[in-house]
Order: C-alpha cells, then structure tokens, then sequence
C-alpha cells in the first residue's frame, strides 16, 4: 500500500507540472552563454598590461554565478592570481565598521545623535579652516559638535587632510600628506583612537552638516567602536561580523604565514600601464610586517572576494545570512538610503549610512535603483542590488566600474 501511494503521488505530480505552464525564468537572470564577454573584456585589460591581474566574482540569489582569476598576483615573483588571493580592500573596511557602529545603536549603547566629543575628548570642541579669496586661511569654532550620524554620513566636515588649507597642519601630525593620500595608518605604531585623538586637534575643512566630505570620518568611528564596547576594533568587528558570517580571510593585518596569498599593489603610470607599486604608503604597505596595532576603521582591512561577497549578501538579505543575524533590516535600509540629498552628487547617487546609493537608473552605469557599494584606494569595488538579487565583487586597479556593467549585459 505505501509504495502505491507513492506511485500515484508521482503520477499525479507529474500529470500537473504536465498541465502547468512552462516556468518562466525570473527577469534579470544571468545567463551562463554571455559569460565568454566578461572572460575577454578582463583578459584583455591583463594582456594590454592595464592591470597586472584581477578576480572578480558574482553571486545571484546567493549562488556564485561566476567566479574567476585573470593575471598575476604578484608578476615579478612569478605567482599568478588565483580566487581565494587576499587583497587591501582600503575604503571597503567602511562598509564593515559602519556595520559595527550599528550593531552598537540597535543593542542600545550609542545613537545617532550621540556627540563624537563625548568619547573622544579632542572632539568636544572642533574648528573648522575657512580660506578667504585670497588664500588666507582663518580657523573659526564648529557651529556645532559633530555626531555619529554626521561621521556614517560624511558630512562631518572631516576630509583626508590634503586640502590646501589644511595640509600642511596635517602633515606637521603624521596625517594628510604624511599618510600617503591621507588615510594610511597602518605603518603607526600607536592605537586607532591615538591618532583619532590628535586628528580632533587639527582643524575641519566644513561645518557639520553642511557638506559631503570624503575622509577620516569612519576611522574616527572605529575609535567609537573601541571607547563604547571596550574591545580594539580587530576583535570587535571578528567576533560580531567577520567569524560570525564565517568570513576567515578578513582582517586588518596578515599572518606573516599567508604573505605568498597577498596580492602586489600596482598603480598605473602616465601611458596607463601598470608599475609595481613603492613600499610604505598607499604601496605595499605595512600589513603584514609592521607594528600591526592601528586597526583603521576607514581602510584597514584585508579580504578575499568570495569573503566579502558574504557580508554583502547578508546585507543583500536584510542583514541575516545562514541563520546568523547581523543587524535588522531596518537597520539595512536605512544604512542604503540616501540620507544626504544631493549633498554627495546632484546626478542621482546619494549616500547613506556607510554606502553609496543609486537613487536614479542610469546614475552609477546599469545599476539598478536601491542599489547601493562603494569601493577602495586600491581599486577594489562592490555592489549590492537588491533588484535583480546581485552581489558583485572585484579586486584589480583602476577598472572597478567596468565589471559591473560587463555582468549587466549578462542578465536576460
């Protein structure tokens, strides 16, 4: 008897999918036959020595739709790029320490409103640099105390330090000029919120609240992270995100046993060929010999690709991956919506809480609207769009936008 109700259950399933109509394949499907013009744009930026390697990857409803290696990691020592190469992901820390301050407001121990001044005490009374027609520079007091929405925001007023008005106090602490173009802090051997402390000393290029200005706002909220729960940044964010979503391969400084995994830095010369990149900043850097105890919140980090597409998915999802829970999603939506108007661009890119966001179709290449990424110095980039369910990550230099638009055509 229970073998003949297992027969007619197949019978009568397939007697239905039978009379069913065709399933049809959900719009914006990545079709595995357009793959081959992604495998020759990437191969020729390689062979035309553009770049001296790359990998890049995507994920589509959290399944790996592709996933490859072109060139070299490291060209002079003769190791070629391979998927699970570890990479300088620089501003892509951002997006993880953004990720942090949250958790910290969802569990109750910051807000948005909370003043940067009540925990670092050099913020409590910040200035800001004003230039006159002529060059003058004049310091004049904040109008008011910068906070952790300004800092996720970028509207703090706080640059990298280069600026003309400023640049030269900067340099004179060991920032701005003196930290390649500013945001290099792995070379210190000195505590995040050290120099966090001594950047609240050097006047702002903005008041608050009033600009988009790109710099050191998230390593000023690495610090936050450290002062409200009492753990270095390092092991904040490895035990309330990376371990977690079982990233293995993202961290601030590299085992000196995984150096052959670490990718050369290369940056492009006048013609647009790549050259291998000088030691120390915004270089090969200190990552893996140095005194590894600066964890900069606004660059710091090191990851694979197929590591960072778990954290992107999770953010994809709502902030829950595999049944782990990261943040709410609430908490995600309002880090992907724009919350600065036209602050950071007028042509329909806006900027949350930690990410940029495509408000308008058409304003960041193909992306969707609700899209939301960002990027990193050393030409890393990455996208979430929740629309057509894609996570995209490549690690290469200087064509970080061309990878998304080359997986675009791929979708039917």
């Amino acid at each position: 008897m229970r073998i003949t109700a297992i027969a007619v259950t197949v019978l009568l399933s397939a007697t239905l999918a039978a009379q069913a109509p065709p399933a049809r394949t959900p719009a914006g499907t990545f079709d595995p036959a357009r793959a081959p013009i992604i495998d020759r744009a990437l191969q020729r930026y390689v062979e035309t020595d553009r770049v001296a390697g790359i990998v890049a990857l995507a994920m589509q409803d959290g399944r790996v739709v592709y996933e490859k290696a072109f060139g070299w990691a490291d060209k002079e020592a003769g190791r070629r790029m391979t998927t699970d190469t570890i990479f300088r992901i620089a501003s892509q820390t951002k997006a993880l320490t953004s990720t942090a301050v949250m958790q910290l407001i969802e569990e109750g121990s910051l807000a948005l409103t909370t003043r940067a001044g009540t925990l670092i005490p050099s913020f409590a009374q910040t200035r800001v640099a004003i230039a006159n027609e002529r060059g003058v520079v004049r310091q004049v007091p904040a109008q008011r105390p910068i906070t952790v929405r300004d800092l996720l925001s970028h509207t703090a007023g706080i640059s990298y330090g280069t600026d003309p008005s400023v640049r030269d106090l900067y340099e004179a602490k060991g920032l701005g000029p003196a930290a390649g173009a500013g945001w290099y802090t792995a070379d210190k051997d000195e505590t995040i919120c050290e120099t966090m402390e001594r950047l609240g000393t050097l006047p702002f290029v903005a008041q608050p609240g009033e600009s988009w200005v790109y710099g050191y706002n998230t390593d000023v909220l690495g610090c936050i992270v450290e002062k409200v729960s009492g753990t270095p940044l390092d092991a904040y964010i490895r035990d309330h995100i990376t371990a977690p979503l079982g990233m293995k391969d993202t961290q601030f400084f590299l085992p000196p046993a995984q150096r052959e995994r670490l990718a050369a830095v290369y940056s492009s010369n006048a013609d647009g060929k790549y050259v291998r990149a000088p030691e120390g900043a915004r270089g090969q850097g200190a990552y893996v010999d140095g005194p590894r105890k600066n964890f900069a919140g606004g660059a710091g980090l090191l990851s694979t690709a197929r590591d960072y597409a778990r954290f992107l998915e999770a953010m994809r999802l709502g902030g829950t991956l595999d049944g782990v829970r990261m943040l709410s999603p609430r908490a995600v939506k309002l880090m992907s919506t724009n919350q600065v108007g036209t602050l950071h661009s007028p042509t329909g890119l806006g900027f949350g809480l930690g990410f940029e966001t495509v408000d308008r179709f058409g304003a960041n290449t193909m992306s969707s609207e609700g899209a939301f990424g960002w990027g990193g110095a050393y030409g890393s980039s990455y996208r979430i769009d929740p629309e057509t369910r894609l996570v995209m990550v490549m690690n290469t230099t200087d064509i970080g936008q061309v990878f998304p638009t080359l997986f675009y055509q791929a979708l039917k």
